[in-house]
């Protein structure tokens, strides 16, 4: 196994990483003073000598916090610095667009609504995905939906050294919020003096209905480190400024009645047939209209080694955005002026066009991150590890428009300031020193977790949406959730090709302070909770030094959001779709999957089933009259599927890398009492089959080529599968992209790129359009 082990690291270590690979067995641990042991004279990791091992898993040697624990009995997937350097990466989440069964929803560069889509989870349920940097974690679980993306904006990309992306919710060491992947983003710190500049330009040429313009954007960047005995620093800032295509179009069906006196004449409007194959009249862009926004962003790191066993860091991470979202009607009369409301005659029948049918809106936000850790890092025997981070929307305003056209009328204010979260993690872990050679030996693990999400949202009407003061209240909901774990993990390797990883994950979940309030009413929820145990099992054996076959299985609850039980979401000026009384997602989950390393590379084979009881959906109840629509749940869906993957250096010739990875996912509901209509059909948006391939040829050490591609099979965007014609806007495309990036270094210190997404223009929707074909052109240096 230890030839094997060594394959698997380079395949995660490319001939030029700055990582260590003595640091194998380091995993995330409790606070150092909680067990004196840790702090024991031992082998440091700077002298340490590197014991006989296997890797099972794609494991990281990154001695950041946060890296991959060797021992976690998952599927895990790993992207390093070197390989996405050569693809188009504007945006933290681009580094996950090639891996394995994953898609990231990003409908423009700068999209605030980025999620990512795993395996049985779409992508509309962010609360069934953790992101993490450095061991901070970074998913916004204040609510579940495309609304509450991981924030990716605290990280900017140059600084990321490795992402790793563990597939389910087998391991002890993380939530239930595991059950689609836990992304693990593990930053760089300098080994010595560095500054670094990065500015890159992009513009797509979009054309769709009466739209056929070029859009533009930018992004600049800039850090500066050092390391001076045992301090050292990273600082950063990031600019971004972009303009997107039409994400949203007003549309009516096409009426079959004839105009009438008083009807408004006018010509410009586009017909289609839409998802449901309904003839629809296109009237203009509405709703997120053509979003201009602008990103700001400062990052600070510290890390000090107090001793050569116990290392401290601090974080600061500030963000700051501001978006603008235009509409336009296509519609003039016969003066040729624009008409945004009322009655209208298009093509001589009938049309009545909501006032708000094109309103505009605008906002900006301020977030703080902050976080500490204090970590030991030992090569064997014990370690431990603290983390505290506390994540702060200081001031988040949205203001929307009542009715479309020009002009600053009346409209609301929606404030989000005093919503947030925070966390605190302390881990303890114990390796023995033959822990992969040996028998008998057990490497632990335990720890605790708690975490506290808490939203504060207030929305008044005002008589100038543009820039007017508050006049009236409008309505406001609040709500906190708070969850307490306490968990402990075993690796055993009872025989020399065998090992059993065991665990057991305690959560104490509560909901308490929900409140919504509209103009003289105030209605309080009472407080919920909910206790479960997660039990946790897997069993490997090695079958030779380059085979390993792994059967897992695990258990995990996803507890509702505090916007799923209090608020569900906003709809205009008036709060809708509130379910107080929900229970947790309830989840089984399976995977047997078998790592083989061949061909200058990893092949990775996974069969996977996940049963969840009480999926948490917004569906309509259609058992009560009148119909409700709000989140409620799901008896059950069933996920089924395999995987196949490769990750290879020098596959056939030298100088070509290769990722390649095929999936088949049939996620079907299974019961479902509110909605009898949807059992037996597909769930909503989860492709029948997804397929990626990244290749990346290097003819020097100087010039790249990638070539890549990503395809996207059938799914579905109603529970009910009713979305017959999903190629086209309001549907859920089938699609295959091409991008490509040609990367010259002219010198050892500087770097210029240029690249396209989208090569063949493809047109290809998630409700909203995607961006058309895209061109890049980047430089870097470095000192």
């Amino acid at each position: 196994m230890f030839n094997f082990a060594l394959r698997r690291l380079s395949f995660c270590v490319r001939r030029d990483a700055v990582f260590s690979v003595r640091w194998p067995a380091l995993v995330p641990s409790v606070l150092p003073a909680l067990v004196p042991a840790f702090l024991a004279p031992q082998a440091h990791a700077d002298d340490a000598t590197l014991p006989a091992i296997s890797v099972n898993a794609s494991a990281s040697p990154s001695a950041a916090p946060g890296a991959v624990d060797p021992n976690l009995p998952a599927s895990i997937e790993t992207v390093t610095r070197d390989q996405f350097a050569n693809w188009n990466v504007v945006n933290t989440e681009d580094v996950l667009k090639y891996m394995p069964n994953l898609a990231v929803r990003k409908r423009f560069i700068g999209d605030l609504n980025s999620i990512i889509a795993v395996r049985g989870t779409s992508n509309t349920q962010s609360a069934r995905g953790l992101v993490y940097a450095d061991g901070l974690l970074l998913s916004n679980l204040l609510g579940n939906s495309y609304s509450f993306p991981p924030r990716w904006s605290m990280v900017y990309p140059e600084e990321i050294q490795q992402v790793d992306v563990i597939y389910g919710p087998f391991s002890a060491l993380y939530p239930g919020n595991s059950l689609g992947a836990t992304v693990l983003i593990s930053t760089r710190m300098p080994k010595q003096f560095e500054a670094n500049a990065d500015v890159k330009a992009f513009t797509q040429h979009f054309s769709l209905f009466g739209v056929n313009q070029s859009f533009n954007g930018s992004e600049a960047s800039a850090s500066i480190g050092d390391r001076v005995g045992k301090f050292s620093y990273l600082l950063g800032v990031n600019h971004l400024e972009n303009t997107s295509q039409p994400l949203q179009f007003a549309t009516l069906a096409q009426s079959t009645t004839p105009a009438k006196t008083g009807d408004t004449p006018v010509t410009g409007a586009y017909f289609y047939n839409n998802q449901t194959n309904t003839p629809t009249a296109v009237l203009g862009v509405n709703g997120e209209g053509i979003e201009h926004t602008v990103q700001d962003q400062f990052k600070l790191k510290l890390q000090y080694d107090f001793t050569p066993t116990l290392q401290g860091s601090f974080t600061l991470g500030y963000w700051h955005q501001t978006y603008n979202s235009e509409t336009s009607t296509f519609l003039r009369d016969a003066d040729g002026n624009p008409v945004y409301s009322g009655n209208v005659s298009i093509g001589g029948y009938h049309y009545t066009i909501p006032a708000a049918a094109f309103a505009p809106s605008l906002g900006h936000s301020e977030n703080w991150l902050y976080g500490m850790s204090l970590k030991t890092r030992n090569a064997t025997g014990w370690n431990g590890e603290a983390i505290a981070s506390y994540y702060d929307i200081g001031n988040s305003v949205a203001r929307t428009a009542s009715a479309g056209g020009p002009g600053n009328g009346p409209g609301t204010l929606l404030f989000g300031d005093g919503t947030g979260w925070k966390t605190l993690d302390l881990r303890g872990t114990y390796t023995p020193e033959t822990q992969q050679a040996g028998v008998g030996n057990h490497a632990l693990s335990f720890g605790y977790h708690y975490d506290n999400y808490f939203v504060d949202n207030q929305t008044y009407n005002t008589l100038n949406w543009r820039d007017g003061d508050v006049t009236s209240f409008a309505n406001a909901f609040t709500g906190k959730t708070q969850t307490q774990a306490l968990y402990a993990q075993d690796a055993w390797r009872f025989l020399p090709r065998w090992k059993f990883v065991y665990g057991v994950r305690y959560e104490d979940w509560q909901a308490y302070d929900g409140a919504q309030s509209l103009p003289g009413a105030t209605i309080a929820y009472s407080d919920a909770s909910q206790r479960h145990f997660s039990p946790k099992a897997s069993l490997s054996f090695d079958v030779s030094d380059d085979l390993t076959l792994r059967a897992s299985i695990g258990r995990a609850y996803r507890f509702p959001t505090a916007s799923e039980l209090f608020q569900g979401q906003i709809n205009g000026s008036v709060i809708v779709n509130n379910n107080p009384h929900l229970q947790p997602e309830d989840d089984l989950s399976k995977e047997l999957s078998a790592e083989w390393a061949h061909w200058n590379g990893v092949f990775r084979l996974s069969l996977f089933q996940d049963d969840v009881k009480n999926t948490i959906f917004s569906q309509t109840d259609t058992t009560v009259i009148p119909n409700v629509t709000n989140f409620q749940n799901i008896g059950k869906v069933r996920s089924r599927g395999v995987e196949t993957s490769y990750s290879g250096e020098d596959v056939f010739v030298r100088g070509l890398d290769l990722l390649a990875s095929v999936a088949y996912t049939q996620s079907k509901i299974l019961e479902n009492a509110q909605n009898p209509a949807s059992v037996g059909k597909y769930f909503y948006r989860i492709p029948l089959w997804r397929a990626n391939l990244a290749a990346t040829y290097h003819f020097d050490a100087r010039t790249a080529l990638t070539l890549a591609a990503r395809y996207s099979g059938r799914q579905y965007n109603t529970l009910t599968n009713t979305d017959t014609n999903p190629n086209v806007f309001g549907g859920t495309s089938t699609y295959t992209v091409a991008d490509a990036k040609f990367t010259f270094k002219p010198t050892k210190l500087s770097e210029i790129g240029i690249g396209v997404d989208n090569l063949f223009d493809a047109r290809y929707f998630v409700y909203h359009p995607y961006p058309g074909r895209t061109f890049y052109v980047e430089a870097r240096l470095r000192l």
